[in-house]
């Protein structure tokens, strides 16, 4: 039986590391080769391993790819997408698996400018893709994971613990009990893979969080022990929350920082998994911080 080939829109991302691991591939899909692209340049030395070819993708590359792909998964930000249309096309793509992320919901009324962006610019992504595979035949499936962790290199857990290293201490606005379900990159890559694989299963949008509901705060909690430090916390009344904002935007690594990322430890972001643990098996770890999760820390 001929091997079965698939095309990986960010490669290199945190997802897409997880999803590249040898074991995971053996263990979920081993009959498929994979071609997985990169904006960045490759070393020669990864080129051809094994299943796994890498493709360095420029803005010239991608006009240019002759080879016949007709599934794909992208791990790249959904918005971005719709530029690799034509590349997709000239693959021959029938099938469309791509990551999105349930802040569509979460930032949509988002008091910050940035984080409304963030939810209109994936919501205008997944519209756009939709679009896009229905006037051309091609099936989709979008995953929306919530917040993302695992390895040092996530924008969430890894800021928390980032900032706690530095300052022994962590901010807390207003009570901090909002929920939360954490979901490990590896966790994210290996539905990912199966939603790949269940080829009977399109043109649906699936919640995928992780296998843990806790608050806010004991998020954090469990971040400090970790890092085997004592929970030590600055609270900041909700009434100070725009001061507190400015004051961490000062800090070197912190500009970044928004009034909503703030507000947001106050609401619940949960969402049911019920229908990829039914169509995919999808069975995640609770919230568990290892040390290679840490590590760069």
């Amino acid at each position: 039986m001929a091997s079965q080939v698939v095309g990986i829109l960010g490669a290199t991302s945190l997802v897409g590391d997880c999803l590249l691991l040898p074991d995971l591939i053996d263990s979920i899909a081993p009959d498929i080769k994979i071609l997985a692209f990169s904006r960045q340049a490759v070393d020669p030395d990864l080129v051809v391993a094994g299943r796994l070819n890498w493709h360095h993708l420029t803005e010239q590359s991608k006009y240019e790819f002759k080879e016949s792909i007709d599934s794909w998964v992208s791990l790249a930000p959904i918005w971005v997408l719709p530029d690799y249309f034509p590349l997709l096309e000239k693959c021959g793509v029938r099938r469309v698996v791509a990551l999105s992320s349930t802040s569509v919901f979460t930032k949509t009324n988002a008091s910050d400018a940035r984080d409304k962006d963030v939810a209109d610019r994936l919501a205008s992504g997944e519209k756009r893709l939709i679009e896009w595979a229905e006037g051309h035949g091609v099936d989709w499936v979008i995953l929306r994971p919530t917040l993302i962790y695992g390895l040092g290199r996530d924008q969430n857990i890894t800021s928390v613990a980032g900032f706690i290293n530095r300052f022994g201490f962590f901010p807390l606005f207003g009570k901090a009990r909002g929920l939360r379900q954490p979901i490990h990159a590896k966790d994210v890559a290996m539905v990912t893979l199966h939603a790949f694989m269940q080829t009977d299963i399109k043109n649906r949008a699936y919640n995928i969080s992780g296998g843990e509901i806790l608050g806010y705060k004991d998020m954090i909690d469990r971040v400090f022990m970790a890092l085997r430090k004592k929970p030590r916390y600055l609270p900041v009344p909700s009434m100070l929350l725009h001061f507190g904002v400015m004051l961490l935007r000062l800090l070197p690594g912190f500009k970044g920082v928004s009034s909503g990322m703030a507000e947001r430890m106050n609401q619940d972001l949960v969402f049911d998994h019920s229908a990829a643990t039914r169509d995919f098996g999808f069975n995640p770890r609770p919230f568990q911080l290892a040390e290679d999760d840490l590590d760069h820390c």
